[in-house]
């Protein structure tokens, strides 16, 4: 069940930047019935878009009453929101390495910036560019340095309690929190015009498309185009254009909002591979070892409730997967800065000839940031999973657990343990994995449900058809 086992994946490379799958309210996703605190386990999710659309959309229960009044012309939308009542939602995090730990720590960081110090324009802009380009503008590296240094601050901090309760890494390993200031260093000796030999994204990136395509490299536009049109079109995602597909295959460059040179290597990107030598020695390869054939559009892309953006002329559609992006991305920042608890007002983005962006100020700390009332993500160490069972305070004690499809190997009969007697278990399939065939998709499907089975789970008869997720609730005893 490895996504990056063979070469047969090795599109989707052997780190997850991004998910195979677009952001989901994880709350709603089985039988939803919360009260008092509710605790979600994210198993590799590669980003944090689950996060973002959860809390986003989860409400304040100092807010509720008035969501109820405003919902009594539809039963069916209150009951909803009043199931979803709760005080505390603390969200887990396990990752598959302490690269993309790293990176949900920036992405994190940036959405907590308070609108006084970085507008949701500038904010959205920065967040995707980070996110899914291979090479940045000069301006948002200058960004990235600030929020690197802040981050080695939080994390080496000798305080038992996290500086930030969506940043917590105190339960992380000492060796792995040593790791992750490794990492944010990394960051900026990679951006700085002192580095002695900083590695280029541009070379990275072609490395991994010839080494992915081999003899059909010359043909490289035909391959690109296939995928888009025979795969990803039908697969449903049409708002993915040809032209912005074809430039992320060629150079990685996903996100191009505005006028600017996209030249400086994005460093978050960068990971180190070990490869066997001949001789059995084994070699570290700093370089781009992440997707290069699905894309980061995925995540924030590919879906939204605002029809309009969805609207096609003689079959194409009017609006792009960037279009989408962008308007997801403001609209979640938008629902993070007005809930209650939060040190920001909801007011409407700055103008922009008067605020100064981040990297004219003063680097805010952690202290400066949001705070979401209730809301806490931990991270936990990588060798968790198997670790949890084992501790009294997390038996029977998760709401929901989410894995990845590059995880769903590690999916096993100890998660009954964790899970608490009402919990749902989501499980990204393997739809977007371009390298599979209809198949292996398949099988994988089946292999995902067979591994439920066994941690005594079955599927939630009301999921649906979605064939993204699936999404399963406990076996009831006979």
């Amino acid at each position: 069940m490895r996504m990056s086992a063979g070469r047969a994946s090795e599109g989707a490379g052997c780190i997850a930047w991004w998910g195979f799958s677009p952001a989901r309210n994880l709350l709603r996703l089985g039988p939803v019935t919360f009260d008092g605190e509710v605790n979600i386990l994210l198993v590799g999710s590669g980003d944090p878009r689950h996060i973002l659309k959860t809390v986003a959309e989860s409400p304040d229960k100092q807010n509720l009453h008035v969501s109820n009044i405003a919902l009594n012309s539809s039963s069916k939308a209150k009951t909803l929101q009043e199931s979803l009542m709760f005080s505390v939602l603390q969200i887990w995090v396990i990752e598959t390495s302490m690269e993309v730990v790293a990176r949900q720590l920036l992405l994190l960081y940036l959405t907590l910036l308070q609108q006084e110090r970085m507008g949701i324009n500038e904010k959205t802009e920065v967040f995707l560019e980070l996110f899914g380009n291979g090479e940045i503008r000069s301006q948002t590296e200058e960004t990235l340095r600030r929020v690197a240094l802040q981050l080695i601050l939080s994390v080496t901090a000798t305080t038992e309690e996290a500086m930030h309760a969506c940043l917590n890494t105190t339960l992380l390993k000492f060796r792995e929190r040593d790791e992750l200031t490794r990492i944010f260093k990394l960051w900026l000796q990679q951006t700085s015009p002192a580095a002695s030999s900083p590695v280029l994204m541009s070379k990275a990136w072609d490395y991994r498309v010839r080494q992915h395509l081999g003899t059909r490299y010359d043909s490289r536009k035909g391959c690109f185009d296939w995928d888009l049109t025979m795969k990803l079109h039908e697969k449903g995602c049409g708002v993915i254009s040809k032209q912005q597909y074809m430039q992320w295959r060629e150079k990685g460059l996903a996100f191009e909002m505005r006028e600017g040179i996209y030249q400086i290597t994005n460093p978050t990107l960068l990971s180190t591979r070990v490869f066997n030598e001949q001789k059995g020695d084994k070699v570290g390869i700093r370089g781009y070892w992440g997707d290069i054939v699905s894309s980061p559009y995925l995540s924030f892309g590919i879906e939204t409730d605002d029809r309009s953006l969805l609207k096609t002329q003689n079959g194409q559609h009017l609006k792009t997967a960037q279009d989408l992006s962008y308007a997801n991305m403001q609209g979640l920042f938008q629902s993070l800065s007005s809930r209650r608890g939060c040190l920001t007002t909801p007011h409407s983005d700055p103008d922009a000839g008067k605020a100064a962006t981040l990297s004219q100020q003063k680097s805010p700390s952690v202290n400066d940031l949001m705070h979401l009332g209730g809301v806490s993500v931990t991270f936990l160490p990588l060798d968790s999973l198997q670790k949890l069972p084992q501790k009294q305070k997390y038996r029977h004690y998760f709401n929901t657990i989410y894995f990845s499809a590059t995880c769903v190997h590690q999916l096993g009969p100890a998660m009954r343990q964790i899970a608490a007697p009402d919990g749902v278990l989501v499980v990204e399939l393997a739809k977007y994995v371009l390298d599979l065939n209809k198949e292996q998709e398949a099988g994988f499907a089946e292999k995902a449900a067979s591994s439920a089975l066994e941690a005594g789970f079955e599927p939630w008869r009301e999921a649906g058809s979605d064939s993204i997720h699936a999404v399963f609730v406990q076996q009831k005893k006979k």
